[in-house]
């Protein structure tokens, strides 16, 4: 089974030898490709930001992660949905839009509504945003360090993320910020698939020292098997992207109380975590992280927020105060409430242990800080 997955998604090859930049496409939703995103992630702003994020969802796959009939603005294909958002608190962090109706799409401008708008073409772009609660106004310039999450033979479907160098300013509220830092500007175009069977998504970025950067990223079905765990390390010094996905295990050790999405999904958020990887050439990343408990509901049918974290690169120990984290949990709540290890048949697609812990009456005696539905 792992050996069809590597075969039908060539991610994994291409990050041992990427393609040339030249090579990445960039457009709107056109002929068989009806769902396009583009993102924008700046972990390790200062505080109370924390991180600013941009998430365009042009077209919603047939998905439950990451289509629900409550976003829908008119049909599935001609909604946009955007989410931007930081760490205090926000009630307007997401709008539908209709595609055909209130945005304008060209080869170097996308266009939503009045308020969010991207310009620009490699290796520079702009992205704008004009509202009450939160505006920016970014310079992105990305660079040939490209990671690869998704790429299927002919041509079906990918997702890629590039480094980039970020400036400009962002307003929350009454509060200005002049920012200058390493983010991700990530990309993904895809076809119709008839279902998606994706139902667990977790996706962070943390900013390290030196330039660096770190991804990491796990992904599950409906039947609670692993379809990727990876942690990427990038180097802007250097201009390297490399690849660890051998005994990449993400262990939830506390979460908070069972909430309900405004969409109805039932699922628990990570209070506390840890990602470890060692593989056969003595490479060692351990990374121990503690929620912020600012979710923000939009990111699709899931949650964006921040955590404070510790980490350790072969030995070399950092630690940080706004590592940026996607969680989305559309699995059963058999999955997500089991307390021990799996017993896992052979037949799974990546046979890593994954734990979630039961909630601990104990654990949550506080309320969950500037938690928004």
């Amino acid at each position: 089974m792992q050996l069809f997955q590597d075969f039908l998604d060539r991610s994994k090859q291409l990050n041992q030898t990427p393609d040339a930049l030249c090579k990445l496409p960039y457009h709107a939703p056109k002929h068989h490709y009806k769902f396009i995103y583009q993102g924008l992630i700046l972990p390790a702003l200062p505080a109370p930001l924390h991180y600013v994020n941009f998430l365009g969802l042009l077209g919603h796959l047939n998905s439950n992660m990451l289509r629900t009939e409550q976003m829908l603005n008119g049909s599935a294909l001609d909604t946009a949905s955007i989410h931007c958002s930081t760490s205090p608190h926000m009630v307007g962090q997401t709008n539908h839009y209709s595609m055909q109706h209130d945005c304008k799409f060209s080869r170097h401008n996308f266009q939503f509504a009045h308020k969010e708008r991207i310009t620009g073409r490699f290796p520079q772009f702009r992205i704008q945003r004009d509202d009450s609660e939160l505006s920016f106004d970014l310079q992105i310039t990305t660079s040939t360090t490209i990671s690869y999450f998704t790429k299927l033979r002919m041509n079906l479907a990918e997702h890629w993320s590039l480094l980039c160098q970020c400036e400009g300013d962002i307003r929350y509220k009454d509060q200005h910020f002049e920012i200058q830092q390493l983010g991700s500007f990530e990309y993904a175009r895809s076809i119709q698939f008839p279902y998606l069977a994706v139902a667990f998504f977790c996706y962070q970025v943390i900013n390290l020292e030196n330039q660096q950067q770190m991804l990491l990223l796990q992904s599950r079905d409906v039947f609670n098997r692993i379809l990727q765990s990876r942690i990427y390390l990038r180097d802007a010094s250097t201009r390297q992207s490399t690849l660890f996905d051998e005994q990449v295990q993400l262990h939830i050790q506390r979460v908070y109380p069972q909430v309900t999405t405004p969409i109805g999904q039932t699922m628990y958020l990570p209070r506390e975590f840890e990602w470890t990887c060692q593989d056969v050439n003595g490479n060692s990343i351990y990374v121990k992280a503690q929620s912020r408990g600012d979710f923000k509901f939009g990111a699709a049918a899931g949650y964006v927020g921040s955590f404070q974290y510790q980490l350790s690169i072969n030995g070399n120990l950092q630690q940080g105060e706004a590592g940026y984290c996607e969680y989305i949990d559309c699995r059963a709540l058999k999955w997500q409430e089991q307390d021990q290890a799996e017993n896992v048949p052979a037949a799974v697609l990546n046979p890593e242990p994954f734990m979630i812990k039961k909630r601990n009456n104990q654990d949550f005696s506080g309320k969950l800080h500037n938690f928004d539905e």
